[in-house]
């Protein structure tokens, strides 16, 4: 497995981790505001997924459609698509080497220029920053056990 496959992959899966724990926790504690980032752990989830839902269509060329499920089995649903849409995108990428190939986001005003392969590791760091959020509103919560969620434990479950 190469780097990109291992980071998408650990990306998707640890943000899997946190909606499965989010599963167990009241609406209450799920809409609870945090002075954070999204300020819920529901928005914040939400936001994750949005992101990597709106990031893959527009590197698809694929019109835009915003999801609004915010139920966790719905963003559980959304992760596996954007996942899956994200994965297709960036093995293309790395089977033609176009990572410095450009896409117009349309969704900027004016539209610009982006790379795929800027745009792909934007689209995990970004998921990595909102997940440290998610980790702290969980800890403030008394949430136990949390994961780690660093590459290493991804690593140890598919053993």
């Amino acid at each position: 497995m190469d780097l990109l496959d291992r980071l998408l992959e650990h990306d998707a899966w640890t943000t899997r981790q946190l909606l499965e724990i989010c599963a167990t926790l009241p609406a209450d504690q799920l809409d609870h505001e945090f002075d954070i980032g999204h300020r819920t752990l529901r928005t914040t989830l939400h936001h994750i997924i949005n992101n990597m839902e709106i990031w893959s269509l527009l590197m698809a060329g694929e019109p835009i459609e915003r999801q609004t499920a915010q139920s966790i089995s719905g963003m559980l649903r959304r992760l596996t698509v954007a996942e899956t849409r994200l994965q297709k995108i960036a093995r293309k990428v790395k089977a033609e080497n176009g990572w410095d190939e450009v896409w117009i986001d349309h969704l900027d005003d004016p539209p610009r220029e982006k790379t795929f392969g800027t745009a792909l590791a934007h689209v995990i760091t970004h998921s990595m920053h909102h997940r440290a959020q998610v980790l702290y509103m969980l800890r403030l919560s008394g949430v136990e056990p949390l994961p780690e969620g660093d590459v290493f434990s991804w690593e140890s479950h598919l053993k």
